[in-house]
């Protein structure tokens, strides 16, 4: 598979990321073994770069993950793995009056990294990002916490996740070391990136975008979707067309779409199913041009841009 360097690291990541959020399923053994079998697909197919997050599958995600690891111990120097944290559920709280809040506070996020370690079987996470931001997050707090983590050797590299420019500005200005990394949401429902100045800034400055629900509005639907049953008529006739041009699936169109940006966005392909791991690669292949990209924003807005 293609790869593109993580910020402006040494880090090369495979174009796709596997996402690892659904691998735990409901945690039941066969839904654990499934997950398993996903990675291994992931991994033959030339993934070589795995997100988590602390709260995916409760922590089980996570598990699951360390357990191939314990498993095949010979993968861990072949991997990038990713973790998040920051946010925090009602429901893994002590304190049943305490709501879901995001918290950047040292204690927390060094608890959490060591949490992640132990269950992801490893001493050492390649990446670690903020998954989203804390209103509260004191801007040098946080730069002491990555500076520990880092001279720890427990982390290797930092980013962020969810964060809008005036935020990534605010921590870069406080650190001592480079953001890689901004995961956002990327999608054809989803364009925010697009018009809010994420997507310059990760130009400007050598930071990956990684988008999560690459497929959001197509595959399945988008979170908080406003697509009128119009607008989706409109992008899935455009899709059709373009599919039939370009020899796949919608869907595949839709990453040759995120992939055909210059700020080089790594989609995070989450499917479970082994066949639609490969199939995604595809859309490497495509020689997707600039035309399409904007008959599909076109469709996707009902009218031409101005």
């Amino acid at each position: 598979m293609k790869k593109v360097s993580m910020g402006n690291s040494s880090i090369e990541s495979s174009r796709f990321i596997y996402g690892c959020m659904r691998i735990a399923g409901d945690n039941s053994a066969s839904d654990r073994i499934k997950g398993k079998t996903a990675i291994m697909a992931a991994l033959e197919a030339g993934y070589n770069h795995f997100d988590h997050a602390d709260i995916y599958g409760a922590g089980e995600s996570e598990s699951i993950f360390g357990e191939l690891l314990a498993e095949k111990p010979h993968l861990r120097e072949q991997i990038i793995l990713t973790s998040k944290a920051g946010i925090r559920p009602r429901n893994n709280e002590h304190d049943t009056y305490a709501p879901t809040r995001y918290d950047f506070s040292q204690q927390y996020l060094l608890a959490s990294v060591e949490g992640s370690l132990k269950r992801l079987n490893t001493d050492h996470l390649d990446m670690f990002l903020l998954h989203r931001p804390d209103y509260l997050f004191d801007v040098h707090e946080v730069a002491e916490t990555f500076a520990l983590l880092k001279a720890s050797g427990k982390v290797k590299h930092f980013g962020v996740s969810n964060f809008k420019p005036s935020q990534v500005e605010l921590l870069k200005s406080a650190l001592a070391m480079p953001l890689l990394v901004n995961q956002v949401e990327i999608n054809i429902h989803n364009i925010d990136t697009l018009l809010d100045g994420t997507l310059d800034q990760c130009q400007q400055h050598g930071i990956t975008p990684i988008a999560w629900c690459p497929l959001g509005g197509v595959a399945y639907s988008a979170w908080g979707n406003t697509f009128s049953g119009e607008d989706e008529q409109r992008i899935e006739n455009e899709l059709s067309h373009q599919s039939e041009k370009y020899a796949c699936a919608p869907w595949q169109v839709i990453l040759a779409w995120l992939l055909k940006h210059p700020a080089n966005i790594c989609p995070i392909i989450g499917s479970t199913t082994p066949e639609r791991i490969v199939a995604a690669k595809q859309a490497l292949t495509l020689d997707y041009s600039r035309e399409d990209w904007y008959r599909l924003l076109e469709a996707r807005n009902g009218q031409a841009v101005p």
